[in-house]
């Protein structure tokens, strides 16, 4: 058994869904009449939970679940078609498969991590795909990561490794214990990862490599 574990973000990490995201958010403020927000404005919140980036953006607390529906309704139709896959993101869930077992830990909706990932090619590739519904807390509450865990046979904390863009993968691989490894393709700049951590790559290929040479060493 391979026995290392691997968990991805999505967004920023393997994937660009940027333009999907920015319309499913443009949809909403539109079907309850509201201004729309920038695309600047929405695109730096991307990482962080739905409820969060809507209340960012100045929608009232009792009104947000609406806008969640409204901009569900408008991403499942068109995510597919407006999601790609980030260069070398491919090629780094074939490296890493071939040393370790994988899992995706996102704020996205676990529903549609999983249909975008399988239209990609790429979905058989995970062991689990933990989404904002399966926790009560997201990133960076530890439990996304624990979550994941358990569908793993337990490791030594030190053979664990999270990937991601923003602070909120590296404080959720701090609160699980486990390491982590920042890459600059996402939504966080290399300034605001630095305040985190030292461990940063150019991209998730990269990281994996990092790994694999660790694990080598």
């Amino acid at each position: 058994m391979k026995d290392c574990i691997i968990l991805f973000d999505l967004d920023g990490t393997l994937i660009d869904s940027t333009e999907a995201v920015y319309e499913g958010f443009c949809e909403a403020f539109k079907h309850f009449k509201k201004a729309i927000p920038t695309f600047e404005s929405v695109k730096s919140q991307i990482g962080h939970t739905l409820d969060t980036m809507f209340h960012t953006l100045g929608v009232q607390e009792n009104e947000i679940p609406q806008f969640i529906s409204a901009y569900k309704e408008h991403y499942r139709q068109i995510c597919n078609a407006k999601t790609t896959l980030l260069p070398n993101a491919k090629e780094a869930i074939l490296e890493s498969h071939s040393f370790a077992q994988l899992g995706v830990v996102t704020t996205k909706t676990g529903q549609y991590s999983k249909m975008l990932l399988e239209h990609m090619g790429v979905g058989n590739y995970f062991t689990c795909i933990i989404g904002r519904e399966n926790v009560v807390n997201a990133k960076p509450s530890a439990e996304p990561i624990l979550k994941a865990l358990e569908s793993f046979s337990p490791l030594n904390k030190d053979k664990i490794y999270m990937i991601g863009d923003t602070p909120l993968d590296i404080q959720a691989a701090k609160n699980a214990r486990v390491r982590s490894i920042a890459v600059t393709t996402g939504y966080a700049s290399l300034e605001v990862l630095k305040q985190h951590t030292t461990q940063i790559k150019n991209n998730a290929l990269e990281a994996v490599l990092a790994i694999k040479q660790t694990l080598n060493a």
